[in-house]
C-alpha cells in the first residue's frame, strides 16, 4: 500500500511540474483545421537544400547527392536536371540565386558555376586553393555580379562573371554553422559550437561578434521581414528582436511546443504569418507575431525533418514558398 502511495504520490508531482512549465505535450497547440501547403514528389532520396528562379514560372532546386531539378511550371512539378560535373565527385550544392538571366549555384566541395543565360548551362569556375572555407552562400547582384560567403566566414565578390574575385572580409569569422544575408547586404552568422553569434553589415570589413542570447546553443538566425533579426536556439526557443537595429536586445523565449525536436528554420509568409519548421513534421504557424501557434496539418503528415522554409516574391506578381525536408521531401505554398 505505502509502495503504491508513494507512486501515486510522484505521478501528482510530475503532472504538476508539467503544467508548471508550461505543457510537457506535444498537443497543447490546436492543430489547424486547413493547410496553405500540398505535397510535391521529387522522386529523389536526396535532401533538398535551395531554390532559385529565374522568373515567375521558371526555377531550379539544389541539394546533396549533386541534386538539381528544374521546374516550368512555379513549382508545381519538377524534372531531373544534369551539370557537367566528373563522375567520381559526389557534390551537395547548398545554394543558387538569379538575377535575370544571371544564375549562381555554391556547393561543397569547393564548387561554384555560373550561368549567363537562364541555367540552360552551366560553367565551373576554378577557385584558388587558398579560399577559406567551403563556399556555403552565393548572391547574384546583377550582370556577371555574385557575392559569396564561405563557411569560415569569407565574403568575396565578382563583377567579371567569376573570372576574379576581390574579398570583403579583413579576418574571416572561423567556423559558422548558419549564415544569412539580408536584402541590403548585411550578414549574420552563428559560429558552429553556437556558443555566440556575428553580425556584418555592407559597410564593414569585419564581423562584429554578439552574446547568445541565454545559454542554450544557437541553432539558426535570420531576418525578419523589418530587417531585425530573429534567433532559434536548442531546446525549441524562438527569439526576436526587440529594439530594432540591436543585435543584443532579444524578446523572452517563445517556446510554442515541446516534443523533443529543435526548430531549423523561421520565416515569414506573404501574409505575415511567422512559420517554424524543425524535426518529424514538425511545421507551424503563428499569425499574431508569435502569441498563439497551430500545426499545419500536411506538414505533422510528412515523415521528414524540415531544413528549411523559402518565400520569394522577386520574380513575379504571386510569391512562391517551399518548404524543405530530408529525402526528398517538398511542400508547396498555395495561399
Amino acid at each position: 500500500m505505502k509502495r503504491f502511495t508513494s507512486s501515486l504520490t510522484s505521478l501528482l508531482i510530475l503532472v504538476i511540474l508539467c503544467f508548471g512549465l508550461g505543457g510537457c505535450v506535444a498537443t497543447r497547440i490546436p492543430m489547424a483545421v486547413s493547410s496553405p501547403w500540398i505535397s510535391v514528389d521529387l522522386n529523389t532520396q536526396a535532401n533538398p537544400l535551395d531554390i532559385g528562379f529565374v522568373d515567375d514560372k521558371h526555377g531550379f532546386l539544389v541539394g546533396t547527392n549533386r541534386l538539381i531539378l528544374e521546374t516550368n511550371d512555379g513549382g508545381a512539378s519538377w524534372a531531373k536536371r544534369g551539370l557537367d560535373l566528373p563522375e567520381e565527385e559526389n557534390f551537395r550544392l547548398i545554394s543558387i540565386d538569379f538575377r535575370g538571366d544571371e544564375g549562381w549555384i555554391a556547393g561543397q566541395p569547393g564548387l561554384v558555376m555560373h550561368s549567363s543565360d537562364s541555367g540552360r548551362n552551366w560553367s565551373r569556375l576554378i577557385l584558388g586553393s587558398q579560399l577559406p572555407g567551403d563556399p556555403y552562400l552565393i548572391t547574384a547582384t546583377g550582370e556577371n555580379g555574385a557575392e559569396l560567403a564561405t563557411t569560415a566566414g569569407a565574403v568575396y565578390t565578382t563583377d567579371d562573371g567569376g573570372s576574379h574575385w576581390e574579398g570583403k572580409v579583413r579576418d574571416a569569422e572561423g567556423g559558422v554553422r548558419d549564415l544569412r544575408r539580408g536584402k541590403n547586404g548585411e550578414y549574420v552568422s552563428a559560429s558552429s559550437l553556437g556558443n555566440f553569434f556575428a553580425t556584418l553589415d555592407p559597410d564593414q570589413d569585419s564581423w562584429q561578434p554578439h552574446q547568445r542570447a541565454s545559454s542554450k546553443r544557437v541553432q539558426s538566425l535570420g531576418f525578419q521581414p523589418s530587417g531585425d533579426l530573429w534567433m532559434l536556439s536548442r531546446g525549441a526557443e524562438i527569439r526576436l528582436n526587440t529594439e530594432s537595429g540591436n543585435p543584443e536586445s532579444w524578446s523572452k523565449a517563445i517556446i510554442p511546443i515541446t516534443n523533443g525536436y529543435n526548430y531549423l528554420d523561421l520565416a515569414w509568409d506573404p501574409n505575415g504569418g511567422i512559420w517554424a519548421a524543425g524535426g518529424n513534421g514538425t511545421l507551424l504557424l503563428s499569425a499574431d507575431g508569435g502569441k498563439t501557434w497551430e500545426l499545419d496539418p500536411i506538414g505533422d503528415a510528412q515523415p521528414s525533418n524540415f531544413i528549411r522554409v523559402l518565400f520569394d516574391a522577386s520574380t513575379g506578381s504571386q510569391a512562391k514558398g517551399f518548404v524543405l525536408g530530408e529525402r526528398g521531401y517538398l511542400l508547396r505554398w498555395i495561399g
